[in-house]
């Protein structure tokens, strides 16, 4: 018959286990979150030296055969977004 300081114990380590997980879970969120942030401000960076390069005289034609493509890494062709029919249509 078990005692209820070994079942408590056994909960405790199922809870361990758990916790471990989640507390995994969370550091890889936070890193997550800290990346974005740093390639936001990586992204702004390039914006900047883009423009830097074209006030030196490079063209935007120049800079693309180098493949150095004004937005490359902050563009994506998206869609054009069409209204659904749950959207009301402004007349």
């Amino acid at each position: 018959m078990d005692t209820i300081e070994t079942t408590q114990q056994q909960a405790r380590e199922l809870l361990n286990s758990r916790i471990a997980s989640v507390t995994e879970l969370v550091k890889t969120r936070q890193l997550i979150t800290e990346l974005e942030g740093k390639l936001i401000e990586a992204k702004k960076e390039d914006k900047k030296a883009y423009a830097r390069a074209t006030k030196d005289g490079w063209s935007a034609d120049e800079l693309k055969k180098l493949g150095l493509e004004q937005g490359t890494v902050t563009r994506r062709k998206t869609a054009a977004k069409k209204p659904t029919d749950t959207q009301a249509v402004a007349p």
